[in-house]
């Protein structure tokens, strides 16, 4: 491996790994797709036309190989297995305490939005890109990356009231 690579990889490894953590929502899975995104740029360096950063350019491969994966059969079993799991387990009290306990209000609802209301979300909030800077990543326009920014504002903020609903109708005391 080079020096190049190994410093680009010590640079903008970790961010891209929590770009793609957010996609699929599983770190074994994010570090697969980053080392898939590094081995692409080691293969096509060469077409990297400088027209953004290299940070951007990496994210966007990012993005793509996370979508690519939420696409695949692999992930549509992993998916199936995963819930036939559950259903078959028997679930104690104190793993679905724990379990609650450690995940956030705000990353359920996040991870409830669509990918294409979370990517924005993540991309604008997160990661402090501009909406010129989303819409390259995505290849989409500015109008697009806004009106996507504004539903996905109005559906997060709904899912986070119905959040707080839930948590009052479900409380037995």
């Amino acid at each position: 491996m080079s020096e190049h690579l190994s410093a680009i990889m010590d640079e903008h490894g970790e961010y891209c790994l929590r770009v793609a953590y957010l996609y699929v929502k599983d770190w074994a899975l994010a570090e697969e797709i980053v080392q898939d995104v590094f081995l692409a740029y080691y293969r096509q360096q060469e077409r990297f036309a400088q027209r953004s950063s290299l940070k951007t350019y990496l994210v966007k491969i990012t993005v793509h190989k996370s979508h690519d994966y939420l696409r695949s059969w692999k992930n549509k079993r992993h998916v199936l297995l995963e819930k036939l799991q559950i259903g078959a387990s028997n679930r104690t009290v104190e793993k679905e305490f724990i379990e609650g306990e450690e995940r956030t209000v705000l990353k359920d609802a996040l991870f409830a939005l669509s990918v294409m209301y979370r990517e924005v979300l993540i991309l604008h909030y997160y990661r402090d890109l501009k909406v010129r800077e989303i819409a390259e990543i995505l290849g989409c326009s500015e109008n697009t990356v806004k009106t996507r920014l504004r539903r996905a504002r109005t559906l997060l903020q709904e899912q986070l009231d119905q959040s707080e609903w839930e948590v009052l109708v479900d409380d037995t005391f």
